[in-house]
């Protein structure tokens, strides 16, 4: 299990470099990699079992705790980036089916790589659990209800078909994976060291799928595709980190919040879109998977050195 571990730490912590090489790959030779789109929805289910299986009650204790920060977490999430996505959608006149793909993407709830970001932000990892949980939880209602009410100036979209389908891919395996490590807790303490190489695959092969469904249209949109999915994320960001402080949080709830409110399931995106819309719709959310973890990195980087009034001024006096 040691050499599992250390490939799974491994595959973990290039997740990025695997992603950018095989989204290539797959662009160059998309006949290969094409047949991938079929199991979109099985990898990423798989995806969610292995969160599943990280979860404990304990990760909700946050919630009756300090409620309000948790919902105002979940607020600006569901606020900022599907508001910012329809924004740019229109007021960058994007063709129907990447807007489609920029909303869809947009109304996810936060993704999975947020809480590993807000701990190397050195940010407030337990709210961050929290806002990521209770958004997941949440996003069988919310997803769909934004996506209709922000995408149907392009698309018709059906509620109850996309409910099912974040039911199916989302809450089903989170459930199954928590009940298992309920019930045989030792044994999945042990494979949970695998779970980076489980997840790092499954999303490779997501994202490569992507790529090779659309690798025409991508040839002509692509570069479009990714400054506005840059733009969603940065802003994203941004908004989030005000939105927190207008609120008046401490500077490690800003970070937490921050973070939760730009990164999104992004895998979902791809997953809801590949099944109910079209391959180029799936593409802002595939490019968001890779981009996001990339800001993600450099913008913990940043926030861990930022300090709030109370830590600096006990570090002066330290120093003094």
């Amino acid at each position: 299990m040691g050499v599992i571990e250390r490939i799974s730490n491994f595959a973990g912590k290039t997740f990025t470099l695997w992603v950018l090489l095989f989204s290539v790959i797959a662009f160059l030779a998309p006949s290969h990699f094409k047949w991938i789109g079929s199991y979109v929805v099985p990898l990423l289910g798989i995806v969610m079992f292995g969160m599943g299986l990280t979860l404990s009650t304990g990760d909700f204790k946050e919630v009756f705790r300090r409620p309000k920060d948790v919902a105002l977490g979940v607020i600006g999430h569901f606020v900022v980036m599907p508001l910012l996505a329809f924004l740019l959608a229109t007021g960058l006149h994007l063709p129907p089916e990447v807007a489609v793909g920029v909303i869809l993407v947009g109304c996810c709830p936060s993704g999975t790589a947020s809480n590993v970001m807000v701990f190397l932000a050195k940010g407030d990892v337990p709210l961050a659990v929290a806002i990521a949980s209770v958004s997941t939880i949440l996003a069988p209602i919310v997803t769909p209800l934004l996506i209709l009410l922000l995408a149907s100036k392009w698309i018709n979209i059906g509620f109850w078909s996309l409910f099912v389908s974040i039911i199916q891919v989302i809450i089903v395996p989170l459930v199954l994976g928590f009940l298992i490590k309920k019930l045989f807790g030792k044994q999945v303490e042990a494979s949970v060291k695998a779970l980076p190489l489980v997840s790092v695959a499954a999303i490779v092969l997501i994202v490569s799928g992507v790529v090779a469904g659309s690798a025409a249209k991508l040839a002509t949109t692509g570069l479009m595709i990714f400054a506005v999915v840059v733009l969603h994320n940065v802003l994203g960001f941004l908004l989030g980190f005000i939105f927190s402080r207008i609120f008046g949080m401490d500077l490690a709830k800003q970070k937490a919040v921050a973070l939760e409110v730009g990164m999104q399931n992004s895998g979902l995106g791809v997953a809801i879109a590949t099944a109910h819309f079209s391959p180029l719709a799936a593409v802002p959310s595939a490019i968001f998977s890779v981009w996001h973890n990339i800001s993600g990195s450099i913008l913990a980087s940043i926030f861990s050195r930022m300090k709030d009034r109370k830590e600096q001024k006990t570090d002066d006096n330290i120093a003094g």
